[in-house]
């Protein structure tokens, strides 16, 4: 299983920590072939989060954590200014000499900078940060945008809900695009939910990955949305019959077939609503949901709203959320060079992140 060791340095911002969780815990919930170890490491002198809602965190792990991780997250923190203690530059160089990935996002690619692991690479920080980083290290080549960076085997990007769009980027490279979508939906669907409610779609739905399992069945059931599949169809593909298919469905998915295939079919014209502009007509054909009405009818059932809200509350969703996130950026220094870009606004909208990962 892949090991993620996020380094927690002193003034972390809480949401920089509980972001990289969200978003890999997220990926293997909702996919049963992902699946990450995540540890959480601190340095010497770690005191607790900063601002804007500090918490104490109690970690087992400190920078022998990243000994033997594949992938190491540098969130920021609040002396991202000042030289990193040289056994947390150590640690870095460490993991980059054993070929680890190194993520850095927000400002703790001032960190990752320092170390010169970044010099002739390009990189990103936070938009605000952008030229007092390309000052500070005049080596690195720094994308004025915050936009996500692979420079591998390092990756950056500016710090926008907790990292988000580099954790996102990272699981693209992982288990390719449609994970990552599928992730970044469930996600912004988490942070939209009210407290104690569950994900917006009900339950991940999971199923095994033994030999013996539907995996392979259930992947030809979602690549064939579009066609009208009947249960004899899908127990022929699975070599069972139609009274072994139910009882293997509810036990590995709590579903019934049928129950099962409307779930993908829904969550895939939630997909489409989100990601394009094509009429509810043309989703309804691509989903095997067949006419719009009864689009519709599901749709209401399983989401508890029309189509055409859903779409124009999600994207309002995602622009008000990253909006919000860049208020509370730090501000650049006050002898910052004039000129300097300090406009922490809109990092873009669910499609323009996707086209930044479709860039790295």
């Amino acid at each position: 299983m892949p090991v993620i060791a996020v380094l927690a340095l002193d003034g972390v911002p809480g949401h920089e920590l509980t972001g990289p969780g969200m978003c890999f815990g997220t990926a293997a919930r909702h996919h049963p072939h992902v699946a990450y170890e995540l540890r959480y490491c601190t340095a010497p002198g770690f005191r607790g989060t900063g601002s804007p809602a500090p918490f104490r965190i109690d970690t087992p792990w400190g920078l022998e954590g990243l000994a033997d991780a594949d992938t190491v997250l540098l969130p920021g923190h609040a002396g991202f200014r000042d030289e990193p203690e040289p056994e947390v530059a150590d640690a870095l160089r460490a993991a980059a000499d054993r070929g680890s990935r190194i993520g850095a996002f927000g400002t703790g690619t001032f960190t990752l900078a320092a170390t010169g692991l970044l010099d002739r690479c390009r990189a990103a920080t936070g938009r605000q940060y952008a030229a007092e980083l390309a000052r500070r290290h005049p080596r690195v080549e720094v994308d004025p945008e915050g936009a996500v960076v692979d420079a591998d085997p390092f990756h950056s990007a500016a710090g926008v809900l907790g990292g988000l769009d580099l954790c996102l980027h990272l699981i693209t490279l992982d288990h390719g695009v449609p994970v990552a979508i599928e992730t970044e939906r469930q996600v912004f669907m988490q942070l939209h939910a009210p407290a104690g409610a569950e994900d917006a779609t009900g339950p991940a739905i999971r199923h095994g990955t033994g030999p013996h399992s539907l995996g392979p069945t259930i992947r030809w059931m979602e690549a064939h949305l579009d066609h009208p599949l009947t249960l004899n169809d899908i127990a022929d593909h699975a070599g069972l019959t139609v009274r072994g298919l139910n009882r293997r469905f509810r036990a590995e998915t709590g579903l019934s077939p049928l129950q099962y295939l409307l779930r993908a079919r829904v969550q895939a014209a939630q997909r489409l609503l989100e990601r394009g502009d094509e009429p509810v007509e043309r989703i309804a054909t691509r989903t095997g949901l067949g006419t719009p009405a009864n689009l519709r009818h599901h749709f209401q059932h399983h989401t508890g709203t029309g189509p055409r809200i859903y779409r124009t509350a999600f994207r309002s969703m995602v622009a008000a959320l990253t909006w919000a996130d860049g208020k509370h950026a730090e501000p650049a220094e006050p002898d910052g060079p004039a000129g300097a870009d300090t406009d922490p606004g809109p990092s873009g909208s669910a499609d323009d992140r996707r086209a930044a990962r479709r860039r790295t």
